[in-house]
C-alpha cells in the first residue's frame, strides 16, 4: 500500500473515532408491583410510532409483555423502587401472577418481530389480539385473537371449542400459537367462512 493511501486511510479512521456515537435513548419506566408505566416523552413518542403501551391519565401503561419486550431489546429501563430490574427479574415478578408467562412472552415476541401489533385481549377471553401489518389499534379492529400454548401442554376439544366460540363472538379469526422445545413458534389459524 502506498504511503498516500495509508495516510488517507488513517485520516478516515481518525474521523470515524472522533464522531460522537449515537446515544441509545431508553425509556425510563417504573414497575410498581402490579404493572409498568412511564410518563417520559420517549414513551409517548414510541407509543405514537409503534403503539407500545396505552395512554391513560397522562402516562403510558405497558402490558407485562410489552415491558419485557422493550427491556429485552434494550429500549427500556425498569425501576422497582431504587433497583433497576433486568429482564429475568421482571419475568420472575410476572411469573408470580402467571405461571405460563414465558410461553406467552415468546409467542408475543415472535409475533411482534414479524411486524404485527400485539395487545392483550383479556376482555375478549383470550391472551392476545393481533392487528394485521400496517394497522394500528384505533384505526381498525384486530384480525385475530391468539392463544399461545406449549407443545407439551394439552388442549381438549372442550378448550378448543370455547376458544373458537370466543373468536366467533368477537368476529375475529382464531390463532393458536404453539411453542416447541426449541423455542420456535408455529401458528394455526381457524377462519370463519360465511355461507
Amino acid at each position: 500500500m502506498s504511503a498516500k493511501k495509508q495516510n488517507k486511510k488513517s485520516k478516515t479512521e481518525k474521523k470515524a473515532k472522533e464522531r460522537p456515537k449515537e446515544k441509545i435513548i431508553k425509556i425510563k419506566a417504573v414497575f410498581d408491583g402490579e404493572g409498568v408505566f412511564s410518563n417520559k416523552k420517549e414513551a409517548m413518542a414510541l407509543h405514537a410510532q409503534s403503539r407500545f403501551g396505552e395512554l391513560k391519565s397522562g402516562k403510558i401503561i405497558y402490558s407485562m409483555f410489552e415491558a419485557l419486550y422493550l427491556l429485552e431489546r434494550g429500549k427500556m429501563e425498569v425501576s422497582f423502587g431504587k433497583k433497576k430490574l433486568k429482564f429475568e427479574q421482571l419475568l420472575e415478578e410476572a411469573r408470580k401472577k402467571d405461571k405460563n408467562i414465558r410461553t406467552k412472552y415468546i409467542v408475543f415476541r415472535d409475533m411482534r418481530n414479524r411486524g404485527f401489533i400485539v395487545k392483550t385481549a383479556l376482555k375478549f377471553g383470550a391472551d392476545f389480539r393481533i392487528y394485521d401489518r400496517g394497522i394500528k389499534p384505533g384505526e381498525d379492529h384486530a384480525k385475530w385473537i391468539l392463544y399461545p400454548v406449549s407443545e407439551t401442554s394439552s388442549l381438549t376439544w372442550h378448550d378448543f371449542s370455547a376458544k373458537n366460540r370466543v373468536a366467533h363472538s368477537t368476529k375475529k379469526n382464531l390463532l393458536i400459537g404453539i411453542l416447541d422445545e426449541e423455542q420456535d413458534c408455529t401458528y394455526y389459524e381457524i377462519r370463519w367462512i360465511k355461507p
